[in-house]
């Protein structure tokens, strides 16, 4: 594949990437007891129902949990950055980084209201020269 054909490909894979739409982040939603997860699995751990978990499309928006400030990553990653674990509105609790705030203690609030956004993957590729796309979270507009 050309540099020319190039698509982004998910980072992670709960990141979903339709042909013809907008890309969105997709857990799983027991039929049982409604609870939410994110990885892969076949039995809810709140219920314990087996194979009752069905593909859910998860929220935009969501309220910042907890949050750490990295000052070491590794190479080629800049420093510092907000790592942050977000409730999302209806189920859903992910970690990923924020964005558009300033990593200050003081700059970052628990329960802040965010959104998710999706950018290039800080420029990294594949073999074929394939771009990734992530999600980030950034204070809600």
């Amino acid at each position: 594949m050309s540099n020319a054909n190039c698509s982004a490909l998910p980072a992670v894979g709960f990141l979903k990437i339709p042909e013809n739409g907008q890309p969105y982040l997709e857990g799983l939603k027991c039929q049982e007891c409604n609870a939410v997860f994110i990885d892969k699995r076949t039995v809810c751990a709140k219920c314990g129902a087996r194979n009752q978990l069905k593909p859910f499309k998860l929220a935009n928006k969501g309220k910042i949990h907890a949050y750490s400030i990295v000052h070491r990553s590794f190479p080629g990653i800049a420093v510092p950055f907000i790592s942050a674990i977000v409730d999302l509105e209806g189920g859903g609790t992910v970690k990923g980084n924020l964005i558009g705030v300033e990593p200050k203690p003081e700059a970052v609030k628990f329960g802040a209201a965010v959104e998710v956004v999706f950018k290039d993957a800080l420029g990294r590729k594949d073999k074929e020269g394939n771009s990734y796309l992530s999600f980030f979270f950034q204070p809600a507009a």
